[in-house]
């Protein structure tokens, strides 16, 4: 009797022995995943970046030459960053608060990267050669580097302007605020009116000259002339 209820365990557990080893497997896998930390897979919603630039890295509004085109994994091509166009020495600035965090050559480039005060967020800019070292503390505007006449894939001379959280690449543009990303570059309005000193030192808006005569004038009157009878 004891002898085939033995028998009845040892067939129950060589049943259940596939599925545990199963789940296993599976929770190995899971941990594998998760500790690798793969990029987000397309379509995957990209994390907010707050908008607390207060400056372009060059110019007022330069033009974009390549926007940002973030890879499908880790390995695959994109664009990690924007190329901006700016002339060879032109000055590059830190468009937000952050403590730099390199300052050197990398691959025969010159690189500056800022930790971002209060975020998790820092900024490249490359090719640059820098004006500042590890550790300094920069404020939005102040200058970084000079833009070096090579090292960059442009067509033209460029700054390559990246913005990273840990590992991951985010879109740069996301840190300027709208007020400053859609400004356009400002233009003389014409003068509709100039203002006529009056007395005592006051002003009195004077109006156009062809506000100063009638839209509709009256027509004159006809000379009197007897009707036949």
């Amino acid at each position: 009797m004891r002898m085939r209820r033995h028998d009845r365990t040892a067939r129950t557990v060589q049943a259940l022995l596939p599925a545990l080893l199963l789940t296993l497997l599976t929770l190995l896998a899971c941990t594998t995943r998760a500790s690798g930390a793969p990029p987000p897979t397309p379509g995957a919603p990209i994390p907010s970046v707050p908008a607390l630039a207060r400056t372009w890295p060059v110019g007022s509004h330069p033009l974009v030459l390549r926007g940002w085109e973030p890879p499908a994994t880790v390995y695959a091509r994109g664009h990690r960053g924007v190329d901006l166009a700016t002339p060879a020495g032109a000055q590059v600035r830190a468009v937000a608060a952050g403590r730099v965090s390199f300052a050197g050559r990398v691959a025969g480039r010159g690189v500056v990267s800022v930790e971002l005060a209060g975020t998790d967020l820092r900024t490249t800019y490359e090719p640059v050669t820098a004006t500042v070292k590890k550790g300094d503390e920069v404020e939005p505007g102040d200058p970084v580097g000079t833009v070096e006449i090579t090292g960059s894939h442009c067509p033209t001379t460029c700054v390559h302007w990246g913005l990273l959280r840990g590992k991951t690449y985010l879109d740069p543009l996301a840190l300027l605020p709208p007020w400053l990303l859609n400004r356009g570059p400002s233009r003389l309005l014409p003068v509709l009116a100039a203002p006529a000193f009056q007395g005592r030192g006051e002003l009195r808006a004077q109006p156009p000259p062809a506000a100063q005569t009638k839209l509709n004038p009256e027509p004159l009157a006809k000379p009197y002339s007897p009707q036949p009878r």
